[in-house]
This record gives C-alpha cells, sequence and structure tokens, in this order.
C-alpha cells in the first residue's frame, strides 16, 4: 500500500513539474518514513557542545574580511505567509519600523553593504509559490538589485502532504492547494540545485553564501563573519547564541557521541523522555539561529556524489490537511531543517554570535517589541537595540492576529524602561504610553489607556 502511495505521490509531483533533485529528496525521506524511521535522536547518543569560539573575540584582517564578502551571496528564505499571524499574504511584505517591511529593510541592508566595501553582493530570495508574485511586485521598486545577470529568486519545491493513515497522497477537494505543503527550509539545496542558481553563482565567481530568514533583521551582510568564515577553512557553518529560558523550543547543538560530529536536534526529534533535557539551557547551551555560511562549491559536490540528495535528518511533522480544521484528515508532512546540514560536511564548525543578530519575529509580541524604543534603524538600516528588550505576553485572544494587534497597538510602545509587560485580556493602548519595569495589566472588560500614560511596575 505504501509503495503505491509513493509512486502516486510521484506521479502528482511530475505533473506539478516539480524539480528532480526534489522529487528524489521526497522518495528518500518517504522510504524512510516508510520503513518507520522518524528522526528522533535520543539523548544518551549526544553530548553537550562545548568550546564555541566566540566571534567577538576573533581577529579578522579587514582586507580579506571585504574580498570574502566580494564572493559572497546574501540569500533570503522568503516563503513565510504568517498565516500563524492572520496574515494572507507574505510575511515579509508586514510593516514593521518607519513604514518599511521586512523586504525593505532586507534590501536596503544590502545596498548600504555594497556601498560600504564596495562589493556587487547579490541578494538572491527563495519564494514559495504563494509568496512569489507579491513579493517580486515589491522587489521592481529597487531595479539596482539585479547583478551579474544572476536571478533574484529561486522558487522553493512543494511536496504532497500524506495520508497519515495509509501514506497515500492526500485529496482536499475542498481546496486542492491544501494537498501540498513545503518540505522544510532543507529544501534550499536540492531547490538551488534545481533551479540552476548554484551552478550561476559558482561560474559567476561567487564562493560563499550567507543564509539566513527574511524575518531576522539582525542577519544583516557583515564581512567580519565573512572573513571568519572564508580564513576557517569549513565548509559550513552555523551561527549560534547562547540559550536564555526564552529560547527553550528552538533546536540546539550538540555534539554525536560516535564520531564526534557536531549535529542539529529540533524539537520534533527528541523523543518525549528526553524533552527535559533539550529544554535544559543550562545543559545544551547553544541554539541555532538559522544564520548559515556555505562554501557553493562544496554544496555543489555534495549534491552530485548524493544525486541531489543531501540526505539531512528526517523531520516528520502530524498536522491536519486543513491547519485551521482540526476536525480536517490527519496529515504527514516529511520536512528537513537546511541547519541540520552541518552533520553533511566533513568541513563544519559554529561560531557564537551577539544576540543583536538573532531578532526573528514569529508572534506579535516579538513584533511589539521590534516596533517599539528598543531599537532603532541607523543609516545602514541596521536594527540597533536602545535597551535589552522585555519579556513580553499577549493574550491570544485578543492580540495573536495582526488586524487585532494593529486595533490595539495603533502607535508604538515605549518599552526601553521595561523588564516584562503581560496583558490579559482586551486592552488598547493609546500614543506614547510608556511601560517602565515589571508591568502587569488585567482587564475583565474593555479597556483603554490613554495617550502618554506611564505605567510603572507595583504602582
Amino acid at each position: 500500500m505504501a509503495e503505491n502511495g509513493l509512486q502516486a505521490a510521484i506521479a502528482k509531483m511530475q505533473q506539478a513539474e516539480i524539480g528532480a533533485s526534489a522529487i528524489e529528496s521526497f522518495t528518500f525521506y518517504y522510504r524512510q518514513l516508510q520503513d518507520g524511521k522518524v528522526g528522533t535522536i535520543r539523548e544518551e547518543d549526544i553530548e553537550p557542545l562545548t568550546g564555541v569560539p566566540v566571534l567577538r573575540d576573533i581577529e579578522v584582517d579587514e582586507a580579506a574580511a571585504k574580498d570574502a564578502l566580494a564572493k559572497t551571496v546574501i540569500i533570503k528564505l522568503n516563503g513565510g505567509l504568517g498565516t500563524s499571524m492572520g496574515l494572507d499574504g507574505p510575511k515579509s511584505l508586514l510593516h514593521v519600523r518607519d513604514g518599511l517591511t521586512f523586504l525593505d529593510i532586507s534590501v536596503r541592508q544590502v545596498l548600504a553593504a555594497r556601498k560600504q566595501y564596495d562589493v556587487k553582493l547579490p541578494i538572491i530570495f527563495m519564494h514559495s509559490f504563494a509568496t512569489r508574485k507579491p513579493c517580486l511586485d515589491a522587489l521592481s521598486e529597487y531595479p539596482e538589485l539585479t547583478v551579474d545577470g544572476l536571478p533574484i529568486d529561486f522558487e522553493q519545491s512543494s511536496e504532497p502532504k500524506l495520508d497519515a493513515d495509509d501514506l497515500s497522497p492526500v485529496s482536499w477537494p475542498a481546496d486542492p492547494s491544501l494537498e501540498w505543503c513545503p518540505p522544510g527550509h532543507g529544501d534550499i539545496y536540492p531547490s538551488l540545485r534545481d533551479s540552476g542558481v548554484l551552478d550561476q553563482l559558482i561560474e559567476g565567481g561567487y564562493r560563499y553564501a550567507a543564509v539566513s530568514n527574511v524575518d531576522n533583521l539582525g542577519a544583516r551582510p557583515d564581512a567580519r563573519l565573512a572573513g571568519w568564515f572564508a580564513s576557517s577553512g569549513a565548509e559550513f557553518a552555523c551561527e549560534v547564541c547562547r540559550r536564555t529560558s526564552n529560547d527553550r523550543k528552538g533546536g540546539h547543538l550538540a555534539v554525536r557521541r560516535s564520531d564526534q560530529h557536531i549535529i542539529l536536534r529540533e524539537s520534533a526529534q527528541t523523543h518525549e523522555e528526553d524533552l527535559q533535557y533539550f529544554s535544559d539551557e543550562n545543559r545544551h547551551a547553544m541554539f541555532n539561529s538559522n544564520n548559515l555560511w556555505l562554501d557553493l562549491a562544496a554544496l555543489r559536490e555534495r549534491l552530485n556524489e548524493r544525486h541531489g540528495v543531501l540526505g539531512l535528518p528526517l523531520i516528520k511533522n502530524t498536522k491536519t490537511v486543513d491547519p485551521t480544521d482540526p476536525s480536517s484528515p490527519k496529515v504527514i508532512q516529511i520536512e528537513t531543517a537546511m541547519g541540520a546540514a552541518i552533520e553533511i560536511f566533513k568541513k563544519s564548525t559554529v561560531v557564537e554570535i551577539d544576540r543583536d543578530r538573532f531578532v526573528p519575529v514569529k508572534k506579535t509580541n516579538e513584533l511589539l517589541i521590534l516596533r517599539s524604543d528598543c531599537y532603532n534603524l541607523d543609516d545602514s538600516y541596521h536594527l540597533v537595540a536602545n535597551a535589552k528588550a522585555p519579556k513580553v505576553d499577549l493574550d491570544p485572544d485578543y492580540y495573536q492576529l495582526i488586524q487585532d494587534f494593529d486595533a490595539r497597538f495603533p502607535k508604538p510602545l515605549h518599552l526601553s524602561r521595561a523588564s516584562a509587560l503581560s496583558v490579559k485580556g482586551d486592552v488598547s493602548f493609546g500614543e506614547n504610553v510608556e511601560i517602565i519595569g515589571d508591568v502587569k495589566i488585567e482587564a475583565p472588560k474593555p479597556t483603554k489607556i490613554p495617550d502618554k500614560e506611564v505605567i510603572e511596575e507595583n504602582r
């Protein structure tokens, strides 16, 4: 039955003109799933990663740094729709600061770096089918982006969602688009190959790629990092941050006991009995920022050796075919994480970065902080922290969706003197409201905080 399911899935992908490497990858992981392999990494098989070099302590020659940046391409993952925030379009087109979107700021960071270092520095976006057209329309405002005839984007592949009972491609006539899903951001590798972009970059003289999520505005172009990666001799590197209690859910780096190789473990790859160790920020101290550095020639060599299939660890993701309807049929989505490629390359490494290179926005509480006076944009469109970001907890009944959030926070808050903010209930905030210290607001009925109000801890 499962073999029939695989052939049906392959036929469906071929009919949709999915690339050959993507189909090979899907087939590879399908067979693992068929054999009962779920990609679990047990605690007894790993040990904590220690002795990580810290970027701020590494000396990098300025000329070498500029030379490395001149051979670098910036690749931004830009396939998300932000549905968890109630968006009906690309998340990268959400306005975040000073009337600018994630896309605007990412582009302007690159343009500023080109001017500062006098380098070409291409930027290429990995889009999904859903984000490609609106984002290309927005990028048309920056005609100077294209360099050396390189494309401004390539499209990630899609794969069928699988019926959880028999692993056949699920059918959902009510909305056939929901029959498909992205294969996780590990799909960047076969998609770079299938699109021809990998070959174009190498033939154009580019040696390195700096890869990051478009919603992480901290991951700006960095010549020192490029210089460090070039001098390291590594084929793959992951920027890591030191975990805090707020980072217990993100994937962490560890060392595999059997061969002492660095690996990435995500929560979905953790056995239930090991979750206490996974979430222990003192035991596993380094988490993956999803800012990666690739040696493009080494990547092409690995992909060619493996016929387009890197063989990243499988992530089995069980959901419903309609994410908004928990009563719809259960499906399995086969996914991989791009950071897991650290175990594929013999010459791989990590570097600890400062927290200012990891400022993601996954929920509205993070958006509230990013829009506040805790940050500003400098002349190079770098996100500069003015204060330590407070911990913000917003009632999901009133603030989870962007429309509800914007209605209740029409203007940015002043949070630079806040340590924490918790809001329970339906509370709207006026203009120039300031939070000081650790503030908890509970409203049993709809409440409006007036303009210029100062709310202090224990007041």
